[in-house]
């Protein structure tokens, strides 16, 4: 069942990914040069107040000096290669290993 949940996650997330990577191809296309838009403004465009209530929930809950090098870093970081990212790790997390046995040893 967890894994499932991963799965989904990251069939999400790449779903995700695959709209802002088109989002921004056609604003490449529309605009004649490469744009990729920061994952700071597509989430400042969807929802300015979570992205204040996110900085000052980490800056005082967590580790503060973890907001200046780390998550300034992400947040400009291509919308598409986080979600792309997150996506890659749900689905690993997820994934079903096979038996090291081998498929046709005696059980």
């Amino acid at each position: 069942m967890i894994r499932f949940i991963f799965r989904l996650l990251a069939y999400v997330a790449l779903s995700l990914s695959i709209i802002a990577a088109v989002l921004d191809a056609a604003r490449s296309v529309g605009a004649s040069q490469i744009v990729m838009t920061s994952l700071q403004n597509s989430w400042q465009s969807i929802s300015p107040s979570s992205l204040v209530f996110a900085e000052t929930g980490i800056k005082t809950h967590f580790y503060p000096v973890l907001w200046d090098p780390f998550m300034l870093f992400v947040l400009e970081t291509p919308t598409f290669i986080v979600f792309a990212l997150i996506a890659f790790l749900f689905y690993a997390i997820g994934y079903k290993r096979e038996n090291g046995a081998g498929r046709f040893a005696a059980r």
